[in-house]
Formats: C-alpha cells, structure tokens, sequence
C-alpha cells in the first residue's frame, strides 16, 4: 500500500491500462473485465482488477496532468512490480490530416515539463516510449483491422495555453497534445519499466471540431481493444 492506492501488492497485475478519467476506467472495466474487483478508491482514482480473454489486467485511473500520473504511475512501477503500462487517452489534433476518433500511437513525448529535471535532473525536453511495447501495439491493432497514427505527441502543463500550434506541428513535429505521456515515460525511463500510449483525437484545434465528455469516456473503442488485446499477450 501507498498514501494512494491500498491495493494490496498481489491485487495489481503486471500489465495496467492507464486512462485519466476514473470513470473511464470503472467503465472498461464492467465492459470488458471478468471477475473484476475494485482495488483501489483513494482520492476517487479507480483501480479494478479482472481478467480479459483469460490474462490478469488492471484497469486504473491516472487523474489529470504529468504530476498525477507521475505519481500513480512511478507507485505501479516502484511498489507494485508493475512491468507494462499503456497510457489509453485523449488528445487535441494539431493537424487537420487527423479526424476525430482516430488513433495515435506515440512513439515520444516533447514537453517544457520540470517533472524530469526535478526528479532527476534530466534536461531533455523528448522522451520516447517503449519500442518494445510500441511494437506489440502495432502487431496488435494490425491483427484487429485497426489503423493507427504513429508520431510525436505534445505533453503540456497548461490545458488553457496559447501554445504555437504551427510551431509545434511544423517544428516540433508534434501531431497534437495531451497531458500525461511525458511523465509516464520519464518514469519507466528511470525505473527500467515499459511504457506507451494510445490516444484517441477528441478534438481538432485546427478545424476546431469536437467531442463532448461523455463521448469521450463511451466511444473511444478502438483504442481499448487495442490496449487489451495487447495486454494479453505480453
């Protein structure tokens, strides 16, 4: 146990699907889990722990920004004996060659985040996912007729910025942006663990479409059952 999380150590398995949103994990869960148990419920951040097709896998919530999941994330990691997580979210598109609902598998994470540098003085501002992990995800989604995006993701502090969208897009070569991935990566970085993550598009900051809240925790299948069928086979 931790200050947050009292699952017990045998209670998380070594693969965990991390979504932000606490109630998108509790609905995974009762979707797609058998036998599922609720491990954890400090803070409201939801863990549950099941079996799909067979294989032990939990489900846990990561709550919002690279501080959050960098907490949650370095205690799987640390305390749990956790070997694989795969970060399941969404983004904002910073390119109009993304349509809503598509998936991107990020293959790094460009951020002006501290995070790295005050745990462990790392200056680099890119940090990239597991290739390994990233590698099974792409044999996945191919065997399950599901196209996925690779590229750079923007992982930033700031949900109410004024972020250089062409810059970042053009320069940076960043395909849009969320607000976790940087931390989970650092995190296995240090810790010699696997990390990745899927997004689903959620919005478009160019063509200015968008999806409501509760589509957003209902409809983004594709990128679960990538994750889960993932899951199993590692």
């Amino acid at each position: 146990m931790t200050p947050h999380n009292e699952a017990n150590i045998n209670e998380i398995a070594k693969t965990v699907l991390m979504p932000g949103d606490p109630l998108r994990a509790k609905m995974i869960a009762e979707t797609y889990l058998e036998n599922y148990k609720l491990v954890n419920s400090v803070r409201n951040i939801y863990a549950y722990t099941g079996t799909f097709k067979g294989k032990e896998v939990t489900i846990m919530a990561s709550g919002m920004g690279i501080p959050s999941i960098g907490i949650y994330s370095y205690e799987l990691y640390d305390k749990y004996n956790v070997e694989n997580i795969i970060r399941i979210g969404s983004m904002g598109a910073y390119t109009e060659k993304l349509n809503l609902y598509d998936t991107v598998l990020v293959t790094d994470s460009y951020s002006k985040s501290s995070y790295a540098k005050v745990m462990d003085n790392y200056n680099d501002d890119i940090i990239s996912s597991s290739e390994e992990l990233n590698k099974k995800i792409e044999e996945t989604a191919n065997k399950l007729d599901k196209k996925v995006t690779k590229g750079r993701i923007h992982s930033s502090d700031c949900f109410y910025g004024n972020a250089d969208i062409s810059d970042l897009y053009n320069n940076k070569k960043c395909l849009g942006v969320e607000m976790e991935s940087f931390g989970l990566f650092f995190n296995a970085k240090k810790l010699g663990k696997k990390a990745a993550c899927i997004l689903t598009v959620s919005d478009n900051l160019v063509t200015h479409e968008e999806t409501s809240s509760e589509e957003r925790q209902n409809a983004f299948k594709d990128m679960i059952e990538i994750a889960l069928n993932t899951a199993i086979n590692l």
